[in-house]
């Protein structure tokens, strides 16, 4: 038996906003990170009016990028309530969107919500009050709890699987830092992190988007890096082809025979 290191190369960017003028824009930004890395996530508002159009022009700035991609919806994907047509869109240039679910890619798993608002720690919403403020934070309980179950059935795999969580919205708020204070309640929610911390054996990165002015990377109470991989915040760095790659080793072990 021998056991040797493999080393995965996961790029990961959110905040798009593909608009239906933007053709030809995007071609060379895909083609540069599909010549780079072997997983390509995207952590929501892929499309900037939620319109299907413009996730069928990203399918089309995406063809010739034959690496595994997977990702979540953002809040502009709900905008027109079209968001299924834009998963369906999405599926034909094999973008896996997650949505409570989870899927193994090269050996990591991957589990992905779009997250919601409600803000962090003592300053989060609560469920009391008028019947509207109730919705609110129990579309962040659901949207935790979906995250909860799909980290759990990557726990059903063979074998230790890595974990990495793909959000929109952010489950700190160390990451949306930068940002207006009167908006951090629409930018993120702790109770996304909470099933996170529960996995913490298991996850090894937390990516999000949304948050275009916050801080590009922190790391939970845990340790668990936490990265903001908005496109506009990403740019600041000043790279021709803004975002960003995580590289993960895995043993990779095979049976010699004789």
């Amino acid at each position: 038996m021998e056991v040797s290191q493999k080393t995965i190369k996961i790029a990961a960017v959110g905040d798009l906003h593909v608009r239906e003028t933007d053709r030809g824009k995007w071609k060379e930004y895909f083609t540069a990170i599909c010549r780079e890395a072997d997983v390509l996530v995207l952590a929501g508002d892929l499309t900037d009016t939620g319109d299907e159009d413009e996730a069928a022009l990203l399918v089309e700035e995406l063809k010739g990028c034959n690496i595994p991609m997977v990702g979540v919806l953002g809040n502009h994907d709900y905008e027109k309530g079209r968001q299924k047509l834009i998963k369906e869109t999405l599926a034909q240039a094999n973008i896996q969107i997650l949505d409570g679910e989870s899927v193994v890619i090269h050996g990591i798993g991957f589990a992905g919500v779009k997250g919601f608002g409600g803000g962090f720690g003592a300053a989060m919403l609560s469920k009391f009050g008028e019947e509207m403020m109730k919705l609110f934070v129990q579309e962040a309980v659901d949207e935790a709890l979906k995250l909860e179950r799909a980290l759990a059935r990557l726990g059903q795999h063979g074998g230790e699987v890595r974990k990495i969580a793909v959000l929109h919205y952010a489950p700190i708020v160390d990451t949306v830092v930068g940002e207006p204070l009167e908006i951090y309640p629409f930018l993120g929610s702790s109770r996304l992190l909470e099933p996170i911390q529960r996995n913490t054996d298991d996850i090894i990165a937390v990516f999000h988007g949304h948050a275009h002015k916050g801080q590009f990377a922190a790391e939970t109470a845990d340790g668990i890096k936490v990265w903001n991989v908005s496109l506009p915040l990403l740019a600041q760095q000043g790279k021709p082809h803004p975002f960003h790659m995580l590289e993960v080793e895995l043993e990779h072990i095979s049976l010699a025979t004789s």
